[in-house]
Formats: C-alpha cells, sequence, structure tokens
C-alpha cells in the first residue's frame, strides 16, 4: 500500500489513466456497522515506477456507509505489486489486501491496545523487536489457551503470578 510517506509515488499513481482501466472486481460487505463497497482496478507498469520490481499498479476506491447515520465516505488507496497479473489478478489482489489488514487488526492493533506499543520509549538497538517479540509470545499464548479478549486474558494471568508460567507450560 503507498502512503503519505511516498508522496511522489502517491502522486504518480494517481495521475494514471484510471478512467481507462475496466473495473476488475467489486465486493460488496456489511459488517461493524457499515456497508462497504470496494472496487479494484489494475494496471501492468512498464517503467516500474521508480520500484525496480513493480508490474502492476492497483487502484482501490472504497464506498462507506454509516448504516445508522447514512454517512457516506469515499477513499481512493493506491498499491504496487510484483506480481504479475497472471499470478495475482484483481480479485487475488483484493483478497491479499483485505488479509493484510486482518493481520494489522489481529497482531498490531492487539499489542498497541493492550501493552500500549506506539507509547513505548524503548527505541534503541535490538529492544524494540526483542518487546514486539514477548508481546507477540503473549499474545499468541493466550489465543492457544482460548482467549479471545486478549485484555482479559492479560488480567486474569496479571492476578495470579504462576498462571502465565503454567499457560508457557513451565511449570
Amino acid at each position: 500500500m503507498i502512503k503519505g510517506n511516498q508522496p511522489l509515488l502517491q502522486q504518480h499513481l494517481k495521475q494514471l489513466p484510471w478512467r481507462d482501466v475496466p473495473l476488475l472486481d467489486k465486493t460488496r460487505a456489511t459488517a461493524h456497522g457499515r456497508d462497504e463497497i470496494r472496487r479494484v482496478k489494475t494496471a501492468t507498469t512498464t517503467h516500474g515506477l521508480g520500484f525496480p520490481r513493480a508490474l502492476q499498479a492497483v487502484q482501490i476506491v472504497r464506498r462507506r456507509r454509516i448504516i445508522t447515520t447514512g454517512k457516506v465516505t469515499l477513499e481512493r488507496v493506491y498499491a504496487i505489486t510484483d506480481l504479475t497479473a497472471e499470478q495475482a489478478d484483481a480479485p487475488e489482489i483484493a483478497h491479499r489486501v483485505r488479509e493484510h489488514w486482518g493481520i494489522e487488526n489481529k497482531i498490531y492493533h492487539v499489542r498497541d491496545a493492550n501493552f500500549a506499543e506506539d507509547a513505548s520509549r524503548v527505541r534503541t538497538g535490538n529492544a524494540p523487536r526483542a518487546m514486539a517479540a514477548l508481546r507477540n509470545l503473549a499474545i499468541g499464548a493466550l489465543r492457544l489457551t482460548g482467549y479471545d479478549n486478549i485484555a482479559a486474558g492479560l488480567r486474569r494471568h496479571g492476578r495470579d503470578s504462576p498462571r502465565p508460567l503454567a499457560t508457557l507450560g513451565i511449570t
């Protein structure tokens, strides 16, 4: 996904002739209090867009409607991939983008919400990576023992000092 930290690439992708590119995938989903339609267009790139292995440019248009208020938002996002059109067509790319956000929501959001990872002052050397690994270990151990609510699992394990070691199979 191309974000604001790549302004030249993002601008270049916006300027591609997307109106001439046929719509290749459209999905609709209703969940979390909103109705969302996603339209995906892909275009084979010939110059790599400044990324030597970029083979396809992707435009995803998301139209979201909040069910309770009726408020509609429209968002265009862009991506590049090193997969050819034969390796990943528009539906496959749409699926991979959705999987990416599933990972984001299942791991990174959980780490930040339960461990305040974004506010961590650990920033030098290998310490940030080590702390992320420890947080992942805690989340994974709780999920393996049946906790869907990580916060509740952390509270329960925090009240009983031998419980975390038992969960890890150490005692």
